[in-house]
């Protein structure tokens, strides 16, 4: 497995946050920025970025409040207007003009600001279980456990914490499976696990939904001019059918790869989804 590099800069109002970087394909090697999703951390990405490593330059974010990125003090900064600001900030950092995006739920919303905004820094969007409608039933889920689950004591009792909230999502996640996503989840502090994202995190979400998504992201998806790939959970309540298939029928350069037998969201090392993410990124190759 490559070795990733650390990075570290500061964002725009003096945090100092985190990427690890793979960066052995070489200077030519198209690059991937991957972007986690609310509660997650740039661990998400591990396997997929080794597996691409040889023929991508792919640099995983740690948002602020996540991971190893500080922690704000002012909770109302937790939201994606920031986490956008911050990603501009990081690829000005490493001297990046263009970046294929890879976006797992609020990950995707980002990627979807970032292509509307400086549409020239953006040559293809994966939208991982997301898009501009997002459905209140999933939102109300998301909200009701981010920033309110108990301590846990051990490794033991994180992973029943995990296996509770997430357990529809991966209904056939082996052992290991578990083992390896609440590891991401979780970091070790003296021995014992705590989630690795700020409990404040939920302050704004929990005061206004439009905190965390917008009420109408249509007309920001219908303004991109970029190649998309869409997947989605077969099982997801955050991305609907309806809405997966409206994203590719309205004109776009746009592709679409269902995951059975996942929630919200696909881990992307499914094997449905690592060959849809090849072809995809081929195609970018060739065009």
């Amino acid at each position: 497995m490559p070795e990733a590099v650390d990075v570290y800069y500061r964002s725009d109002d003096g945090l100092k946050l985190y990427a690890y970087d793979y960066n052995t394909a070489g200077p030519d090697a198209p690059v991937l920025l991957c972007l986690h999703g609310l509660t997650r951390n740039s661990s998400d990405f591990t396997r997929l970025a080794s597996d691409l490593s040889p023929r991508y330059r792919i640099i995983c974010a740690d948002q602020r409040g996540r991971g190893r990125s500080d922690y704000d003090s002012n909770p109302a900064n937790y939201q994606p207007v920031t986490y956008v600001r911050d990603m501009f900030a990081l690829l000005d950092h490493l001297q990046l003009p263009r970046v294929i995006v890879i976006g797992t739920s609020m990950g995707g919303l980002m990627g979807m600001m970032m292509g509307a905004m400086q549409p020239q820094r953006i040559a293809g969007l994966l939208l991982n279980d997301i898009g501009p409608e997002v459905d209140p039933a999933g939102l109300a889920r998301i909200q009701s456990y981010v920033g309110k689950s108990r301590p846990v004591r051990n490794w033991e009792e994180a992973l029943a914490q995990s296996q509770a909230i997430n357990g529809a999502a991966f209904p056939d996640f082996s052992p290991g499976q578990w083992r390896d996503f609440t590891r991401g989840l979780y970091r070790n502090v003296d021995g014992v696990p705590v989630l690795a994202y700020d409990p404040a995190i939920a302050q704004p979400i929990d005061a206004a939904q439009e905190n965390a998504v917008p009420p109408d992201l249509w007309p920001l998806f219908d303004s991109l001019n970029l190649p998309v790939l869409v997947v989605r959970g077969a099982e997801s309540d955050i991305l609907a059918p309806t809405t997966a298939a409206a994203m590719c029928e309205r004109g776009h350069d746009c592709q679409l790869q269902e995951i059975p037998r996942r929630g919200h969201a696909p881990t992307l090392d499914e094997p449905a989804a690592r060959q849809a993410i090849g072809r995809w990124l081929q195609s970018l190759g060739a065009a």
